[in-house]
């Protein structure tokens, strides 16, 4: 249970570092960039994946979206923490769910339970309640945590058919992962340095680091959690998407003091009964 708690804590602390360095104007590029630097040293240091088992029979055209997704969700994560706070981003995150779903359904042939029908008519209205805002409030930025939704619903996906189809050991397929990645936030930030005269800012690096450490330690401790009940995985995927809600809101709301209306409220409500439902889905 250790573990799921750390996993929870490092994903909901990627959002709080992310809304920290709104307030010093870091640069958002500049952050993802650094942060695969470092989740990249963490990755080979916990990891040593196995880099000679690549050829060209590797899964490339899966492994190429996903390194080029990852980052630029990343980004949505970012401008979406910007604009629409924690809780609205967080629960965004958590309800790609609804897109795994859905996609696992049409794409690989999953049975479509009632249970999981019951999650999807809580899910929607969940997605629509929590991204409302005061119809007076001109700045309703709800795009991002809609491509958070999305970005998420699909990077799954991915990362399920490399499941599917690869022979690839999960450690090296997210090594290489990382370091696309960070070719390509490479390329953002010499675009930005260079045509956009933006400058080196050590205090994005430093926030980049810090996300980089917890968003490894995210998924370090998710897989040793998975290791932990092996038997029960649904406890696991239930602990993790229940509890970043429910703690990623509370520090939105009471530290960060972010407004939600009562449609919110009830959204959040919905979020968890559809994770309820997927989780009650899996035990079945």
């Amino acid at each position: 249970m250790l573990f799921l708690i750390l996993s929870v804590i490092c994903s909901v602390t990627v959002g709080v570092i992310f809304k920290i360095a709104r307030k010093y104007n870091a640069s958002a590029t500049q952050i993802v960039a650094s942060n695969y630097v470092f989740a990249l040293v963490l990755c080979y240091l916990s990891f040593s994946p196995d880099l000679t088992v690549l050829d060209a029979s590797s899964p490339w055209e899966i492994l190429v979206p996903l390194g080029i997704l990852l980052p630029v969700v990343f980004l949505f994560l970012a401008t979406s923490i910007k604009h629409m706070g924690i809780v609205k981003t967080d629960v965004a995150q958590r309800l790609s769910l609804i897109i795994s779903i859905l996609g696992a359904w049409l794409f690989f042939g999953e049975q479509f339970s009632g249970l999981k029908l019951t999650a999807l008519l809580f899910g929607f209205p969940a997605i629509v309640l929590i991204l409302d805002k005061p119809t007076e409030n001109k700045e309703n930025k709800w795009i991002y945590p809609a491509l958070v939704l999305l970005g998420f619903g699909a990077i799954d996906l991915l990362f399920k058919q490399i499941a599917l189809t690869s022979t690839l050991p999960f450690t090296s397929s997210l090594f290489v992962i990382f370091s696309m990645a960070l070719v390509l936030m490479i390329f953002f930030n010499a675009y930005e340095i260079l045509f956009q005269k933006a400058k080196m800012d050590f205090k994005s690096i430093i926030f980049g680091g810090l996300v980089g450490v917890f968003n490894f330690g995210n998924i370090l401790f998710y897989l040793k959690a998975h290791q932990a009940f092996t038997q029960n995985p649904s406890t696991v995927f239930a602990g993790m998407n229940m509890g970043v809600i429910v703690i990623g809101s509370l520090v939105g709301i009471f530290i960060f003091k972010e407004k939600v209306t009562k449609q919110n409220i009830i959204g959040l409500f919905l979020a968890l009964l559809a994770v309820v439902f997927i989780v009650v889905s899996q035990l079945n």
